[in-house]
């Protein structure tokens, strides 16, 4: 069976850069290692092209590499403490954006102290819009630990927000 459909490198890098970067930057929380996370992705395509069967399978297929090594990465960052981390990464100013609002920044520095299996999923679900079913795929887990992961994870970055970001909460 002959395939219509040929991937051209370039233009799924094109195409799809931003996304693997903002995904790893989102579950790294530091620019410099989600460009070396994005990097990676690219190579690993670059390797894999003549697997790759039509866009949406490009789509999930980077999403699915991206959220794993961004993990990869964190395994092998996680030598030193967490909060050790934390520490580090807030005083390196990583933000997703040079112009966020102080808000937003706040929000990416809660995001980055949930737990990586948590910040994957609501990262996917939130900013990729992607269904529980599509993050479970992605992410090659049950369907159920994936809801679990985004329910508990809402509930944990709530938790924190109401605690670190009263000034934003009307009525407190």
């Amino acid at each position: 069976m002959a395939r219509d459909w040929q991937p051209d490198f370039e233009q799924l890098v094109n195409e799809h850069q931003s996304m693997v970067f903002s995904l790893a930057l989102r579950m790294a929380g530091d620019r410099g290692l989600a460009e070396e996370i994005a990097q990676d992705v690219f190579l690993a395509l670059d390797n894999s092209l003549r697997k790759i069967e039509s866009p949406l399978h490009a789509l999930a297929w980077l999403r699915r590499v991206t959220m794993s090594r961004s993990a990869d990465a964190l395994r092998r960052r996680k030598v030193r403490a967490m909060d050790l981390w934390v520490e580090v990464d807030e005083h390196h100013g990583a933000q997703v954006e040079e112009h966020s609002s102080p808000l937003a920044t706040r929000l990416e520095r809660l995001l980055a102290t949930l737990p990586e299996t948590q910040r994957a999923a609501l990262v996917l679900r939130y900013q990729e819009d992607m269904t529980p079913a599509e993050i479970a795929e992605a992410l090659d887990a049950p369907l159920a630990t994936v809801k679990s992961h985004l329910q508990r994870g809402l509930k944990l970055l709530r938790s924190k927000a109401t605690c670190q970001l009263r000034e934003y909460i009307r009525g407190v």
